[in-house]
């Protein structure tokens, strides 16, 4: 048996068996791929000079369907919670876990079967909260938080300590930089963590379980590459590959909505720590 399976007891592999159930039955879930807009919309959104809605609406995702059966995927997540109860308990830890991430999954269908409606925002809220949102009662809000933050940064960027660097790197510039740095960190061995470019993400940079996906035609400074490095390298992939050599609860390895919060913000701490 190899590292990652190692002789397990019956119940270590009653967890193993039902942590990769959850493990296999999530992945066909791919969120962004579901709710991205296509470059027509973007554009049409400015042309109009933002004082209309995006032109996205119930008929434009009816005309993108999704990659999956929902009720079916609904349907598998609600076997394997039941499961858990069934062979661990009520009250057991790990199974406690993994029955919020099945109950998490099948809502993340029931808000990708809403796109282009109301719900699809209430449901979207209550996986992953809203900017109204408060820690506590009587304490301020997300927004006014966020707020507060920019002001701070502001005040630091007026002093001019911080001036902006020009891009000058492009993707093929930028691609091997953070490969090389990546390799220093996880090993060079083929496979570990790739960077490659794309030409189907939205944002300048996308991490998945062990890759990057750097966005074609995106510019970039050796600033923007360090926080790359650190934001989607050493926090959101190096998480994943954590998970992926847990030899019981393989669930670790996959982020359910309610990890968003932890994962953005330690990537965000790790970005301030690192001056990136």
């Amino acid at each position: 048996m190899n590292a990652r399976q190692p002789f397990l007891d019956p119940y270590h592999q009653t967890i193993r068996q039902l942590s990769d159930r959850i493990v296999a039955a999530q992945a066909p879930i791919r969120i962004l791929d579901a709710v991205k807009w296509d470059d027509g919309v973007r554009q049409g959104f400015l042309d109009g000079k933002g004082k209309r809605l995006p032109a996205v609406d119930r008929a434009f995702y009816e005309s993108r369907p999704l990659s999956f059966d929902g009720d079916a995927l609904k349907g598998e997540f609600q076997s394997i919670e039941r499961e858990i109860t069934r062979q661990l308990g009520q009250f057991n830890p790990v199974g406690q876990i993994m029955r919020r991430m099945c109950r998490e999954y099948r809502m993340v269908i029931r808000m990708l079967q809403a796109r282009g409606t109301p719900d699809f925002g209430l449901i979207s809220q209550e996986l992953y909260g809203a900017a109204s949102d408060a820690f506590h009662a009587g304490d301020p809000t997300l927004a006014d938080l966020g707020m507060m933050m920019s002001s701070y940064l502001d005040n630091i960027a007026h002093r001019g300590a911080l001036e902006d660097e020009p891009k000058t790197l492009t993707a093929k510039d930028a691609v091997p930089i953070l490969q090389a740095r990546l390799n220093q960190v996880f090993g060079e061995n083929e496979g570990t963590i790739r960077v490659f470019e794309s030409d189907g993400i939205v944002a300048d940079a996308a991490a998945g379980a062990d890759y990057i996906k750097v966005r074609a035609d995106a510019l970039f400074n050796e600033r923007d590459v360090r926080a790359l490095e650190v934001h989607e390298g050493l926090v959101h992939v190096g998480t994943t590959l954590n998970g992926q050599n847990q030899p019981i609860c393989t669930f670790l390895a996959k982020g359910p909505p309610s990890s968003t919060v932890t994962q953005e913000g330690l990537a965000i701490l790790m970005e301030v720590i690192a001056f990136a």
